[in-house]
């Protein structure tokens, strides 16, 4: 198992390495040639690697990671107010992205339990994509990087909700004491986390600061320890890793933190995207091929004016609402693992959950493009719009 698991490594990572340096050379974002290195290596392309779902299940480390990092730059009071300002546009959007995504399951003739899925998947928009595509400067510091984190994290609350409707869709009816104590643990695991990190965290930091190794283990055991705790309490590990983040965000050593996280972030995030790829089965492909592209483009149109125009309305610049429309224009991979759920449940066929995640993919990629090319972002290909 050692020798296959290294195997596996040295195949995603040498494979992503050269598909990257061709990405580079022909101007194109990196995270396609993530993907790529997926579909050709994965059980449904050259089938070089048969299981990827050790690789899929430490992938989810990496957006666990992100959460945290993100969470490390964020000041909890700049937070809460815009959390408060952002949650009618994240409800009011997420309903009207619902009817859309239900309105086109109809349309392409599935039955009314599988288009109330496609609805669900359509309600979000991608974390990874959103954050990773938008400069650091912008991110931590400016309006609009406050803003999309704040949609996002509303997003994800919506998501469980969506999560535990789709786990009780076994039972046949929705477990609302799971839904209870999840919306009762939010405020106790962010009160813990506050008074953990007063009263132990930062005494162990100012202790032993001297330890380099010491902080990064600690830091890493503080972010999977409360990402864990997240998830037994009904919330997401993303939750739980935010909360852990931005319980450090006011103490002097979050930045050193943060530098030193990155790259372990972004080693996940490859294996992430790979994942993404290597799931998607290219050979029922041809028969949904059409419908995931009219669901990719009808998302992809219509998030952003979604965006554009509940972000105006609430008294937003123009150039800032097309910004955010445009970066949060996606499918979520967090609509993947409600597509994993529900076949995984029964509620929806081979060709639902392949339609989905087709589409997902399709708009991560295309939305890439957008960004990339008229952004300003950090992985731009033009110095014009290259930013960090």
């Amino acid at each position: 198992m050692e020798g296959q698991l290294f195997t596996v490594f040295f195949l995603i990572f040498t494979g992503a390495a050269v598909l990257a340096s061709v990405a580079l050379y022909t101007r194109q974002p990196l995270l396609v040639a993530y993907i790529a290195i997926g579909i050709a290596l994965g059980p449904f392309g050259f089938s070089i690697i048969d299981d990827v779902s050790a690789v899929t299940e430490m992938a989810e480390i990496g957006i666990v990671f992100l959460l945290f990092l993100l969470g490390l730059d964020m000041q909890p009071k700049s937070l809460l107010a815009v959390l408060r300002s952002a949650t009618s546009i994240a409800l009011v959007s997420s309903a009207l992205f619902a009817v859309l995504g239900f309105c086109l399951g109809l349309a392409f003739g599935f039955n009314v339990t599988e288009a109330a899925v496609i609805a669900m998947a359509t309600m979000f928009s991608s974390t990874i994509i959103g954050i990773k595509l938008l400069p650091t400067t912008v991110l931590h510091h400016k309006h609009t990087g406050e803003l999309m984190v704040a949609l996002l994290l509303l997003q994800d609350f919506i998501a469980i909700f969506c999560l535990l409707v789709l786990i009780s869709g076994e039972g046949g009816s929705l477990q609302l004491q799971s839904l209870a104590i999840a919306v009762v643990a939010l405020p106790l695991l962010i009160g813990l986390a506050w008074l953990a990190v007063k009263f132990a965290l930062l005494k162990l930091v100012a202790r032993f600061d001297r330890f380099h190794e010491y902080i990064f283990l600690l830091a890493i055991g503080w972010c999977l320890g409360l990402a864990e705790l997240a998830e037994h309490v009904y919330l997401s590990a993303e939750i739980g890793a935010f909360i852990a983040g931005i319980s450090l965000a006011t103490s002097p050593i979050s930045q050193y933190i943060a530098l030193n996280l990155k790259p372990l972030r972004d080693f996940f995030l490859v294996l992430f995207f790979f994942s993404l790829g290597a799931r998607l089965n290219i050979d029922l492909l041809p028969s949904i091929l059409v419908p995931a592209l009219v669901y990719a483009v009808a998302v992809l149109t219509l998030k952003p004016c979604v965006f554009f125009g509940l972000l105006k309305q609430q008294g937003e610049k123009p150039a800032l609402a097309w910004d955010i429309g445009f970066r949060l224009g996606q499918i979520s991979e967090f609509s993947l693992l409600i597509v994993f759920v529900a076949a995984g449940s029964g509620l929806i066929g081979d060709k639902a959950s392949l339609l989905i995640q087709a589409a997902a993919i399709l708009s991560f990629v295309i939305s890439s493009y957008i960004v990339i090319f008229n952004f300003p972002n950090p992985i731009a290909v033009s110095d014009k719009l290259r930013r960090d």
